[in-house]
């Protein structure tokens, strides 16, 4: 998978909205795919991870993604549609 569809993809489910402000990967099977696609940018960008076990939504197309290795990572849509990973403190 290219950068671009992965970026396109969380664009994608981002764009859909969801109701709740949490998922995680212990969630409903309805809220997995979230993760999965965090998990899909961020190693997509080369930063390690293993895997989301739990993000927050901060905001539309904005959220705070928590690695199974202790990482965290802020993963957002920036103003000109770009798909932005930036490790969180």
């Amino acid at each position: 998978m290219s950068i671009r569809a992965g970026a396109l993809a969380l664009v994608g489910v981002m764009a859909t909205g969801f109701a709740g402000t949490t998922f995680a990967a212990e969630e409903p099977p309805s809220d997995v795919p979230v993760a999965k696609d965090l998990t899909a940018v961020i190693a997509l960008q080369g930063l390690p991870c293993g895997k989301v076990v739990r993000a927050i939504q901060q905001g539309e197309d904005d959220y705070l993604a928590s690695c199974e290795d202790g990482n965290r990572y802020r993963v957002f849509v920036n103003a000109d549609g770009r798909v932005i990973v930036e490790k969180a403190d």
